[in-house]
């Protein structure tokens, strides 16, 4: 007398289960960070003139380099360019300043030169992020910025 096992109600349930287990998952969503564009029509009468009281440029670099200045970079100013990096003692600790946070009407403008990578523009923007800065602009380095940073540490 030979035993013969019906499998198929146990296959059944763990078809029951695969189903069950699939349909109340929820699956991981990506993380995206929302940048708002201005609209590119815009009247140059309409904009207002960033005073260099409320300036903060940083500058990517090459070789995961960078550097920064407050003011808007114009050479009769001779602002104080300063090295940093992306960690949390270094341009982080400048965006959380006194000098950066306790004015509202600070922008940070961020500028990255031909060799930088794009790593660094993420990092920076999620150290604007982590810091809670509200205004900040990506914006085309000038020959004054090179110049800068070329006078000051000979890049």
């Amino acid at each position: 007398m030979s035993v013969h096992l019906d499998m198929t109600p146990m296959v059944d349930l763990a078809f029951l289960l695969l189903t069950f287990f699939m349909l109340t998952t929820t699956f991981s969503k990506p993380q995206t960070m929302e940048i708002n564009m201005p609209i590119k029509d815009v009247d140059e009468s309409e904009q207002i003139a960033l005073k260099a009281s409320n300036a903060m440029t940083i500058i990517l670099g090459e070789n995961d380099k960078l550097y920064y200045y407050f003011g808007l970079g114009d050479p009769a100013e001779n602002p104080e360019v300063l090295e940093s990096d992306y960690s949390g003692n270094g341009i982080r600790k400048v965006l959380i300043s006194p000098r950066v946070k306790s004015n509202d009407k600070m922008t940070v403008m961020i500028k990255a030169m031909e060799k930088s990578r794009y790593k660094n523009v993420v990092d920076i923007l999620d150290e604007l992020k982590i810091t809670d800065t509200r205004k900040f602009a990506l914006v085309d380095i000038t020959d004054n910025d090179k110049q800068l940073v070329e006078q000051t540490f000979g890049q």
